[in-house]
């Protein structure tokens, strides 16, 4: 026995424990802060925060925007957070408070009507949104200032970046996108089980084992560093399926390796990586969540329970979101 392989064995398993939202509408996003601040959004319109650890959580829906699905949050603080609304031309919206959310400010509407937004991803003050393909490219937005304002984006090389036909991203978890901290952008596609690389280094489309297709390819993205990342996804449209739907990178995802399938069926939505404990992974879907230490080749089972996003702050503590206003913490002692 390897000792990497004893030292797998031998880490204990997360605890949960399943806390109130205050909500029964569908959560599809978690954007934590630290351990005791997370914001959650999802269908209808709504939000959620909590500031002790989800102890107690505040939800409320967005003014004017109760039709709308929130696929996608990110929190700066208690006070500060963004929502990424989906959906074809002007249903495609980001929102912004910096008042805990007694009031938002609608500081971007889609004037695509053949664009389709998936999700967001920050870096301090910087921002992306990316977008399902248009034609032969990926919309790109990006904010210098932390989501007040919003333009078009076209880093070097991106120009040189083809979408292949019906070749978009899955809005299943916020998880699609990753703003990496040398500023370039990695984003993993549905249809085409691609990854694309954008910004520094270069600029290319690389092609994964991920099974792929319609309504199949990658659904979320994490980096545990600069160079070690997991992708993963599925055939979404099977809730039974298994096929190969988990891949790896080691060399800042210039290319990928297959890894082990999580301890569930079916899709994986999204995906977390635990600060502070390399290789340590948590996966969630419709059919459940499980949790891997060794970056995926290996997975143990969570919960049976349907979890469609994951997130983590800044130590060990996480949630998983899901339908009916669920919320799961996840502790690592």
């Amino acid at each position: 026995m390897s000792l990497i392989f004893a030292l797998v064995l031998l880490q204990p398993p997360p605890r949960l424990e399943s806390q109130t939202s205050g909500t029964t509408a569908r959560l599809q996003a978690i954007s934590a802060v630290s351990q005791s601040v997370a914001w959650v959004s999802g269908a209808h319109g709504t939000y959620a925060r909590t500031t002790d650890g989800g102890a107690t959580w505040h939800p409320g829906v967005v003014p004017g925007a109760d039709s709308l699905e929130f696929r996608d949050v990110h929190a700066f603080s208690a006070r500060s957070a963004v929502l990424l609304s989906i959906g074809t031309g002007p249903q495609s919206r980001i929102y912004r408070t910096t008042d805990r959310g007694v009031t938002w400010t609608k500081v971007w509407q889609n004037p695509d009507p053949k664009a389709f937004y998936d999700c967001i991803d920050f870096r301090g003050t910087i921002g992306v949104a990316i977008a399902d393909a248009v034609g032969e490219t990926f919309p790109l937005l990006r904010t210098i200032d932390g989501g007040r304002t919003w333009k078009p984006y076209a880093p070097p090389g991106y120009d040189s970046i083809r979408a292949e036909p019906e070749e978009g991203a899955f809005a299943a978890s916020g998880t699609c996108v990753v703003l990496k901290p040398d500023g370039s952008i990695v984003f993993g596609t549905a249809g085409g089980g691609r990854v694309i690389r954008v910004g520094s280094g270069g600029s290319a489309a690389v092609a994964t084992p991920v099974v792929h297709g319609k309504m199949a390819g990658i659904a979320t993205i994490a980096f545990e560093s600069a160079e070690t990342g997991i992708a993963a996804g599925g055939n979404l449209s099977t809730a039974d399926s298994v096929s190969p739907n988990v891949v790896v990178t080691r060399d800042g995802g210039r290319s990928w390796t297959l890894g082990g399938h999580p301890a569930f069926a079916g899709a994986v939505y999204g995906l977390a990586s635990v600060p502070g404990r390399p290789g340590t992974v948590i996966a969630v879907g419709p059919k459940g969540s499980a949790w891997s230490a060794d970056l995926g080749a290996t997975w143990t089972a969570l919960d049976r329970r349907d979890h469609w996003s994951v997130g983590f702050g800044s130590g060990s503590v996480g949630w998983m979101v899901g339908p009916e206003g669920r919320i799961t913490k996840i502790t690592f002692e």
